[in-house]
């Protein structure tokens, strides 16, 4: 009880926060409830939405966007110059270098997080994996500052994906998962007929109330809700949202999961889902490092080059803000298996829309890529320039059910400068 009291005379979110406890604990209510702050829009970029393309493996820097004139490091990877003096790209991303106006490119990212779980799982969530608590992804964190929508579809979706979790937040802001673009939303189609189904999920509400009732506890309540919300979503024609059948430039996407999981993000952001995540793996690159970019990036170019092209044409870049995002990157040297290992010390991401200063290069490797020599970027300062972009209040506390206290992106600093005109 004590530190509780202590925040009495910190800032209003902890005052406000020590009369809710106060109020629980003369009430006899638990404590395992956390107090989730809402509607606590900040100063940043202009973007509503977010599109989070993470691809997982570890995507090298040298044959993407940290191209080299050194051909010691570079392998099969030509040099390719773009409209902008200082943005060079590898040979296989031809489309998004004719769009490097639109792009802020950080080539001085740098991770101690070496194995792709750990490394995924921070630049997921901000904080670095612990055994003892699960800590949200983007979406989660959004609905929790900026409020939830009481718009049928949800705040977030993860493509790519077969389950999802709101980490240490209540359940019902998990993102919804789409694991396959192409398939729509799964399960959709009702066992039993529609008063039975009704009737079912009725009984499963009164159950989970009666548990809510007897043991004052948020967590039965919460799950409820998500299948509630999942039941309406069921029910409504905002269901069709999913649906990339219809789609007259689906093609230009590209037909592989990636392509078709941007086209399905476009199309979500378009009708107001505010986060959506999208997941490719097949980046970790241990063996033949030339046929596997040969492979994965001309889908990367083509679906994130296509992207920028349709949400300018609808007038939706400037209010979504695009990210690339991933584990690490790969080693500058060629291995004995002609691939690349993992390589945390310098990498790159890149972001774009959503008020993003196009045509910036930010920080720097040195000439073979080995190490960042200026303006150093952590996962946490990624995140945090991601929240910073959609005017999430960084410095404001969320509280776990256990009474620890957590920010966006764990206190990460926003690269302020990557924004403007």
């Amino acid at each position: 009880m004590d530190h509780i009291a202590e925040l009495a005379g910190k800032d209003s979110l902890s005052r406000r926060y020590f009369m809710e406890m106060s109020a629980k604990l003369s009430l006899g209510v638990g404590l395992s409830v956390p107090f989730l702050p809402r509607n606590l829009k900040a100063e940043g970029g202009t973007a509503k939405n977010l599109i989070y393309i993470y691809l997982s493996g570890g995507m090298t820097h040298l044959d993407t966007f940290d191209a080299k004139k050194n051909s010691g490091v570079m392998g099969d990877t030509e040099l390719l110059d773009t409209p902008v003096d200082n943005m060079k790209m590898g040979m296989h991303m031809k489309e998004l270098a004719k769009q490097a106006d639109k792009l802020a490119v950080i080539n001085s990212m740098s991770s101690t997080q070496g194995a792709h779980e750990q490394g995924q799982y921070i630049m997921r969530t901000g904080y670095e994996k612990r055994a003892t608590i699960v800590h949200p992804t983007v979406g989660p964190w959004a609905a929790t500052l900026l409020g939830e929508s009481s718009r049928v579809l949800p705040d977030s979706v993860v493509v790519g994906q077969s389950s999802s979790n709101a980490g240490f937040m209540e359940p019902r802001l998990s993102p919804l998962p789409i694991a396959d673009p192409s398939g729509g939303v799964p399960n959709t189609d009702l066992a039993v007929a529609g008063d039975r189904f009704d009737r079912r999920m009725e009984m499963a509400s009164k159950l989970g109330q009666q548990f809510v009732s007897k043991f004052k506890y948020s967590g039965p309540e919460s799950y409820v809700e998500y299948y509630n919300q999942a039941n309406k979503l069921l029910k409504s024609d905002e269901l069709s949202a999913f649906d990339i059948s219809g789609e007259s430039n689906a093609s230009d996407y590209g037909t592989g999961r990636l392509g078709q999981g941007c086209l399905l993000a476009r199309r979500l952001v378009e009708k107001g889902v505010r986060v959506v995540e999208v997941i490719s793996g097949g980046w970790d690159m241990h063996v033949d490092v030339s046929t596997g970019t040969a492979n994965k990036l001309p889908e990367l170019d083509k679906a994130v080059a296509t992207l920028l092209k349709d949400l300018e044409s609808k007038g939706l870049l400037e209010t979504t803000l695009v990210a690339i995002g991933t584990e690490f990157g790969r080693t500058p040297d060629i291995n004995m298996n002609a691939g690349r290992d993992h390589y945390p010390a310098a990498y790159s991401c890149v972001l774009a829309g959503g008020g993003i200063k196009g045509g910036t290069v930010y920080g720097a490797t040195d000439g073979s890529g080995k190490k960042v020599k200026s303006g150093p970027v952590t996962p946490e300062d990624f995140l945090a320039t991601i929240g910073y972009g959609l005017g999430l209040p960084l410095e404001e506390t969320v509280y776990s059910p256990t009474q620890r206290p957590f920010t966006f992106a764990d206190k990460g600093k926003p690269v302020t400068k990557l924004f403007g005109a």
